[in-house]
């Protein structure tokens, strides 16, 4: 899996550190008993996805693989008859 870069990437990173930073805010506003901060704390969650995809869009994100061809389609054959003879 490490061979794949799995998660190695610009996009990645951002979107989990945003998410954890809204985490981190819900689970200080658990204790503190704020539902106002731990709703702010699940919309930075929700919002690091949205950032995590967009710059994923943008490039940022893991690359086709220059190793591997895309698979194509089988080019359809003309079929012929077997004759008995």
């Amino acid at each position: 899996m490490s061979a794949a870069a799995h998660g190695h990437t610009p996009a990645a990173w951002t979107g989990v550190t945003i998410a954890f930073i809204g985490f981190t805010v819900s689970g200080v506003a658990m204790i503190i008993p704020n539902v106002l901060l731990v709703v702010v704390g699940l919309v930075i969650v929700v919002a690091a996805g949205v950032v995590g995809k967009a710059m994923s869009m943008a490039g940022m994100g893991k690359q086709p693989s220059p190793h591997f061809a895309p698979a194509a389609a089988p080019a359809a054959e003309e079929r012929t008859p077997v004759s008995a003879a």
